[in-house]
Formats: structure tokens, C-alpha cells, sequence
């Protein structure tokens, strides 16, 4: 266990005047709230907020951050108040605890929410003060170490939020050291066969290859001297998860990842790296498409470096890194390199636009509704690798991989977005649906009275981009069904004797949006167009002694009949369709083919015109593009019986007999193939394809289960059109 005097001796290492008294006063009262707490593992809680205050001090944070992290769980786990806390320590601590708290104590029906709801209160405190983050980053890294001691489905639920949310955050801020530690023990939790794997070959290949190590670095080192160049030479091989990471993203086998192990050079001067690169390129034959210059064009987390790779000696390929000492400071702890350690010192003007990306995480994130929606946009934003582009006026900008025109249109302005009507890519008309490339010069080509397209989110990969092209498609969704829905009022009240328009002017119907929980009455007349109002409903809200004959009117509207209008078709649901659409039966339903759903799925319904209600599984990526006023509830009934498709994956080792199997383990746990295509490479490796019938999500897991059990069987992935 971590002492507090562990942490003073630290801090004083690297800020002799720190306000050391503020660390102890956090100490003792972190002590005193958590008395009696006591952690799964047995140690006392206090365990917990002194190891991550000592993260924080090795990552050489002022005493704010580091008080803070000692407090960063009293809110949640205390009586303590946001009120006690700024009473005792101040406003910036106060501030910083409260944005690190996460939201457990709410009530939300739904884990995905509540996940959702913690972290977009974490982006947007740390937005605010980055500080929040790096302690958010260090509580969770304290917590990984300790994971062996939750339930194992716990394990893997905690281990797959950090490869999906925290790894990337800490990547996203430079922050290296604690990225790698993050994605090797969830790693070890969420796939621990596929992790003992990997460190076996890892194990194997570390003692062939220590001899070819040392021999590079002599070489390395002999050509520095000779050159009179003072330089750190460093060797290491590359971490589990990153291995597993490139074998699966390249569908490669272990022998075929060239860059186990890379070499870094530490340099004084930043030209000094041009010229060591010169030197080597002059030792040993450069492959030129894997040369990296990211010292003219730096990484939005501030990284900087040169990368090239080699044919080194025995004809094997080398990577090889160079950077100056600052640089180096800042690959290993990014934005915490940034942060002055000085009390009250603020973050400087260049760091602050070295990390714009988080306000344009927090902007992108503002009309997102839906957790799903929320979380797989972060994740987007998270994951990108960057190209880098300019403006015609020479200024750079960046965005993800596989940007497109449109793209770079909603990064400039919004209003650029919508009226893009064109690109000219270095002088020359491209589609906008065109790929941009690192170097390129963009242009936008716009039109004033130009508008978004539907057909933009196929192509386009930003989430702001996206957002802003479905919130202007929304709109039009809503003009139409405000349109609508007045018609339907009129033709109701009007049947029974009430004037629908005299009652917007005389300004009745207000009061009656309001009850339905709506600021105007546009909001509720569009959820009349939708179908998830009844004209009689909002009849009844707007003139209550209207409801005492709703008995006597076999003639009333009811939902059914106000989504038949808008859907058209009507048939007698088969009660082998499995769905429930808001517990009628008698509405057409179909099922996407696009996420082909199975009952077990998280799913909704979405209001088509004229074809019914078509059923898609909850996040999957077109329902992105639709109207979230069209969704519908739906769920599973209670009894089916119908069998339904799903696609798989497999990838594997060529061997004998292997579809064989394949077909044997689908066969044997009850599903039927129904299709099946299986492609190998010149390199053995095996990629197929079945789309099998199955009853339900747990049937379609067991025979995922069987089938990775298979030898040479490498992942097993269920996918859907779109991949």
C-alpha cells in the first residue's frame, strides 16, 4: 500500500515549493470519510485514493490534481458534498472531484445510459480542466491493476470499456505509457486465450531475436560515434495488444508482423534528426511509404518524431524512431508534460490549441440523443488516425482517415457543410464522396441556396459532419410531419365540432403541448404526423370534458389506426414474426437487412411511409441516418418459433478438413447454413463467410463458442452488411 509520505517525497522531487500542506489536509480528510470502506480486495479504500494520487505525482502534477485525486471518490462514495468539499479545499478542487464523479447514484433504467451519461459529464468537465481526465485516466488504471478481484462477466465488462473509452483518451492525449498499460491488462481480461497466445510467440521471438537486438544497437551506436553524434539508442519490442491489434486489422499471422521490435533514438537538436535519418537511410535501404514525418506535421496530441523502416541487417525490416529529448518528454506523457506543475499556473495558449480537439468533441456530442448514438460517437472520435490537409490559404487542418471533401466543408464552418455543392482537390474537380489524402489542398465549392444530402452519410466519416447533416434532415422529417399532423387535427376536431386553428390563435393548444411535455405547438403536432400521438389525444389534453364520450365513440382514433395512415400497407401480424410493435397486431413488420436482428437483440422499430414498421438492432449504423422521431418501441414477444439469418466470420490457419468442421459445429448445435463462401491467401490464411438460420442471439453465441474452440480458428466475428 501506498504511503502519503511516498507521495510528498515525489512531489518535492520535482516542485520543491509545492503546497505540500493542501496533499495532507486531502489525506486526512479522505481518511477520516473512508474509514471502514474497505475494497474487494480486503485492503482498506484509503488504498485506492493514495495509489492514484501517486500516479498523478509520477506524472509530476501540481497539488490541485494530486488533492484532488485523494478526494476524487468522496462525492460518490461519502455524504460528502460538492458544497463541503469547495468549503474546505477551494473552488478548482471542489470543481475537478465533481467532474471525475461519476453519475452511480442516479437512477437510469439502463446501463448504456448511465455509461453514456458518465462520460459525456466527463468530456465536458474535462474540457473545462484537462486535470479532470488525467485523474479519471490514473483512478482507472489503479482499478485495471486490481480487477482480478471482481466476478469474471464484471471483468470483461470493465475490460472492454477501457480498450473501447480510456485507451484511446489516453492515446488521443499523448499520454503513451499509460495507453499501453491500459490495452495490455484489458487485454488480459476481456481475451485472456488470445493474450497467453501472443505472449508465448511473443516469448519465443524475444529469445531468436535478442541476439539480432544487440547487433542493431552496435551497429546503431558504432555509426553515432563515428559520426561524432551524441545519442540515447534504445531497443523494445512491441506490446501484446498492439501485436494482436495489426494481426487483426491486417489479418496477418505473428511471423508476418515485421515491426516487433523498433528501435528509438534520442537526439539533442531537432535538426540533428534529419541528419541521423540521412545517415541510417545511407546504412540501409529505406522502405519509402512507411516514412513518417511527424516532426514538420505533428500529431493533434503533440507527438513528434520521425519514423522510417528499413531493411536492416539479414534483410529484415527495422523500424526506427528519432526525437529530440523534449520530444521524447512529450511521447511518453503528452498533455501531463504540458501542464505546469506551478500552483495556479494556467495550461499555455499553444497547448490549449493542441488539445482544440476536446471542445470539438464536446461540440460534436451536443445534439446526440441517444446513448447508443453518443457512445459510438465518441468512439469515432476516439479512434481516427489523421490525415493532414490545407486550406487554400496554406493553414493545416485535421481529420480522420478517409475523410472526404464534405468532410472538410463542416470543419471549416457549418454553413460551408450545407452549401457545399463541389471540391477542387490541388486545382483539380473531385466527387464529393473523394478520399482526401495527407498534403492535399482542399477548396469548397458552395452555393447559397444548396442544401445537405441524404446520400452524404454514406460517405461521410466525421461525426460532425454527420450530426449536421441529420439534424438538417430532421427538419424537413419535421416540416413534413407538422403537415401532416395538422391535417389529421383538423379533420378530427373538426368531426367533432371544435375549430383546431381558432384554438392555436385563441392559444388553448398550448397549454396542451405543454402537458404533453413539448415547449410549442409545432413539437406536438409533428409527434401526431410520426404516429406516436393520436389527434384524439391531444383533442382530450386540449379540451378535457371532450374525453367523458371517448367511451361512447367506437369511431375514435387509436395509435393502430393513426400508423395505418402513415404506413399504408396493414396485415395480420404472424405471430412467427416475433415483435411486438407498442402491443398491436395487426401492423406489417419487417426486418432490416442491414443488422439482420435476432430475438435476444436490443432492437426498435422504425415508421416507414407506405411499408410498414421495419425492425433494426439498437446502434446500428443506419439507423444513425434516420429520423429519431419516426423510432418506434418494439420488443420480442414472448413465443417465436421462426429461425432467423446471421452472418459470421471466420478467420483461420489452412488445414485439412477445416470447413469440414466448420459445417460440423454449425450442424451439431442446431443451426442450418444457408450460405457459405471461403476465400485462403497465398499466405495460408483462411477467411469464410456463413450466413446460418439460428433461433435466437444465445443459439447464434453458442455456436460462435464451439467454432472458436476449433484448431487454427484465430477470431470468430458476427457481422452485418454493412461490414
Amino acid at each position: 500500500m501506498v504511503r502519503i509520505q511516498d507521495i510528498l517525497d515525489t512531489i518535492v522531487e520535482y516542485n520543491p515549493d509545492a503546497e505540500l500542506h493542501l496533499v495532507e489536509r486531502a489525506y486526512i480528510y479522505s481518511a477520516q470519510v473512508h474509514d471502514g470502506h474497505m475494497r474487494l480486495s480486503g485492503e482498506p479504500y484509503l488504498s485506492h485514493p493514495l495509489a492514484v494520487a501517486f500516479i498523478l505525482a509520477r506524472m509530476k502534477l501540481d497539488s490541485e490534481s494530486i488533492a484532488a485525486g485523494l478526494l476524487h471518490d468522496v462525492i460518490e462514495d461519502t455524504h460528502t458534498t460538492k458544497e463541503e468539499i469547495e468549503r474546505r479545499f477551494g473552488h478548482n478542487i471542489a470543481r475537478i472531484v465533481e467532474g471525475v464523479t461519476k453519475l452511480s447514484k442516479l437512477s437510469f433504467s439502463d446501463k448504456v445510459y448511465r455509461q453514456a451519461e458518465s462520460l459525456r459529464k466527463m468530456i465536458l468537465a474535462m474540457a473545462d480542466d484537462i486535470r479532470v481526465v488525467l485523474i479519471k485516466l490514473a483512478d482507472r488504471l489503479h482499478n485495471m491493476r486490481t480487477l482480478d478481484y471482481h466476478k469474471p462477466d464484471r471483468k470483461v465488462a470493465i475490460a472492454r470499456e477501457t480498450l473501447d473509452i480510456y485507451a484511446p483518451i489516453a492515446a488521443r492525449l499523448g499520454i503513451f505509457w499509460l495507453k499501453q498499460e491500459l490495452e495490455d491488462v484489458a487485454f488480459y481480461y476481456s481475451m485472456p486465450e488470445k493474450y497467453a497466445e501472443i505472449d508465448l510467440l511473443v516469448d519465443k521471438a524475444r529469445d531468436e531475436k535478442e541476439a539480432y537486438v544487440k547487433e542493431v544497437m552496435e551497429k546503431l551506436k558504432e555509426k553515432m560515434s563515428a559520426e561524432g553524434i551524441e545519442a540515447d539508442i534504445k531497443g523494445r519490442f512491441k506490446q501484446h495488444y498492439s501485436i494482436y491489434h495489426k494481426m487483426l486489422s491486417q489479418n496477418l499471422e505473428f511471423n508476418q508482423v515485421y515491426d516487433l521490435i523498433a528501435f528509438r533514438i534520442i537526439l539533442e537538436k531537432k535538426a540533428q534528426c534529419y541528419e541521423v535519418m540521412g545517415i541510417i537511410h545511407d546504412m540501409w535501404k529505406p522502405i519509402h511509404y512507411k516514412f513518417k514525418d511527424y516532426i514538420g506535421v505533428p500529431k493533434p496530441n503533440g507527438y513528434q518524431s520521425l519514423h522510417t523502416t528499413v531493411i536492416g541487417p539479414h534483410g529484415q525490416r527495422v523500424e526506427i524512431q528519432l526525437r529530440t529529448r523534449d520530444m521524447d518528454a512529450i511521447a511518453e506523457s503528452g498533455i501531463a508534460a504540458h501542464w505546469s506543475y506551478k500552483e495556479g499556473a494556467a495550461i499555455d495558449e499553444q497547448t490549449g490549441k493542441t488539445f482544440a480537439w476536446l471542445r470539438n468533441l464536446v461540440e460534436n456530442q451536443e445534439e446526440s440523443t441517444d446513448p447508443d448514438e453518443f457512445l459510438e460517437n465518441v468512439r469515432i472520435d476516439l479512434y481516427s488516425d489523421e490525415i493532414y490537409v490545407f486550406t487554400p490559404d496554406g493553414e493545416i487542418k485535421t481529420l480522420p482517415k478517409g475523410a472526404t471533401p464534405v468532410d472538410f466543408a463542416y470543419m471549416i464552418h457549418t454553413q460551408v457543410g450545407d452549401q457545399c455543392v463541389g471540391a477542387k482537390v490541388n486545382g483539380r474537380i473531385v466527387p464529393l464522396a473523394h478520399k482526401l489524402e495527407t498534403g492535399n489542398i482542399v477548396n469548397i465549392i458552395t452555393a447559397k441556396d444548396h442544401h445537405p444530402s441524404a446520400d452524404w452519410l454514406n460517405f461521410v466519416v466525421t461525426v460532425k459532419a454527420r450530426s449536421k447533416i441529420r439534424h438538417w434532415i430532421n427538419s424537413q422529417e419535421k416540416e413534413r410531419s407538422i403537415s401532416l399532423g395538422k391535417e389529421m387535427c383538423e379533420k378530427l376536431f373538426r368531426k367533432k365540432g371544435y375549430s383546431f386553428n381558432a384554438m392555436i390563435k385563441s392559444g388553448e393548444m398550448d397549454a396542451a403541448a405543454k402537458a404533453f411535455g413539448f415547449g410549442n405547438v409545432d413539437d406536438v403536432v409533428a409527434q401526431v404526423g410520426f404516429g406516436k400521438i393520436t389527434s384524439l389525444q391531444l383533442l382530450h389534453k386540449a379540451v378535457p370534458d371532450s374525453e367523458k364520450d371517448k367511451d361512447k365513440e367506437n369511431t375514435g382514433e387509436k395509435i393502430s389506426s393513426i400508423l395505418h395512415k402513415i404506413i399504408g400497407n396493414k396485415r395480420k401480424r404472424k405471430s412467427s414474426d416475433g415483435v411486438i410493435v407498442k402491443g398491436l397486431d395487426d401492423i406489417l413488420v419487417k426486418f432490416s437487412r442491414c443488422c439482420t436482428p435476432l430475438p435476444g437483440d436490443a432492437i426498435t422499430g422504425f415508421i416507414t411511409q407506405g411499408q410498414g414498421v421495419t425492425v433494426h438492432r439498437k446502434g446500428c449504423v443506419n439507423i444513425l441516418k434516420m429520423a429519431p422521431e419516426r423510432q418506434i418501441d418494439v420488443q420480442w414477444s414472448d413465443s417465436y418459433t421462426d429461425s432467423y439469418p446471421a452472418k459470421i466470420r471466420i478467420r483461420a490457419t489452412d488445414r485439412s478438413g477445416l470447413l469440414a468442421d466448420f459445417a460440423t459445429t454449425i450442424s451439431k448445435n442446431g443451426a442450418n447454413i444457408n450460405n457459405a463462401q471461403s476465400e485462403t491467401s497465398e499466405y495460408g490464411n483462411v477467411r469464410s463467410y456463413f450466413t446460418i438460420s439460428v433461433s435466437s442471439i444465445d443459439q447464434l453465441n453458442k455456436v460462435m463458442s464451439e467454432l472458436r474452440k476449433l484448431k487454427q480458428v484465430t477470431e470468430v466475428k458476427r457481422i452485418v452488411n454493412a461490414e
